[in-house]
């Protein structure tokens, strides 16, 4: 029966695609059929989440933890399992996945005042062309759709 102690991360990495919790002794342990287990950073040393699916990305790495002379080794796999690791888990992203989740917003009402600016540009240059070719009746229907969208705008 695999019970988690502890699991602190020594530190956290990110970057635009990862975030990496990185583990070191003293910071991870389990209890193994009533016994801890103190982790030690002999083969895997962190737990990698890709920030957009949000899924463990290095699930088949392999962790060990040791008590005197025993030694155990754990995969991702078997710990994510359990449901008090997930938790863990979450709680140390948790604030990480808050900074994607802005940055996207960020990146949206970016998205959306480029497109304005590109929309109103638009319809300029058609009631350009409108003028050049001489077309009133185009003419007289986009000034009115630039009156209805953009009259309360001041003019560029």
């Amino acid at each position: 029966m695999l019970n988690i102690k502890m699991l602190k991360p020594y530190y956290v990495k990110e970057d635009n695609r990862f975030i990496r919790i990185v583990l070191a002794y003293q910071y991870f342990s389990l209890f193994i059929d009533d016994e801890l287990y103190q982790f030690i950073p002999m083969e895997s040393r962190e737990i990698i989440i890709d920030r957009k699916s949000k899924r463990v990305h290095n699930v088949f790495d392999i962790f060990v933890f040791q008590r005197g002379k025993r030694i155990v080794y754990i995969s991702v796999a078997d710990l994510l399992k359990l449901p008090e690791f997930l938790t863990h888990l979450h709680s140390i992203t948790s604030p990480y996945e808050a900074e994607i989740i802005d940055e996207v917003k960020e990146s949206e009402d970016q998205i959306d005042s480029i497109v304005s600016y590109l929309e109103k540009q638009n319809l300029r240059r058609l009631i350009d062309k409108a003028i050049d070719c001489s077309d009133k009746k185009t003419f007289v229907e986009l000034t009115q759709t630039w009156n209805d969208m953009y009259s309360q705008e001041n003019p560029l």
